[in-house]
């Protein structure tokens, strides 16, 4: 292995927006970052689901879906109509 090529790998303490501070190592200065696993909706519970109804919705409307498939078109009452 080639020795001086590699870079420090120093402890750093690192500070959230919402305050928290964390110890860990790293290859570059930081001290400051904007969200943290404390403060992380997915790591908090607070995170927010989306509709998908909506999206669905939206994509029937869109390309004319219905929704009812090929089990709508052999049922005996469409096919008496022919």
């Amino acid at each position: 292995m080639k020795s001086d090529i590699h870079p420090e790998y120093n402890l750093i303490t690192v500070t959230c927006a919402c305050g928290a501070s964390h110890q860990m190592r790293s290859t570059k200065n930081i001290d400051h970052v904007d969200i943290c696993s404390a403060c992380h909706p997915f790591y908090t519970g607070k995170q927010k689901l989306m509709d998908t109804e909506g999206r669905i919705e939206r994509f029937r409307k869109k390309y004319g879906k219905t929704g009812k498939g090929k089990a709508a078109e052999a049922t005996p009452e469409a096919s008496a109509d022919n």
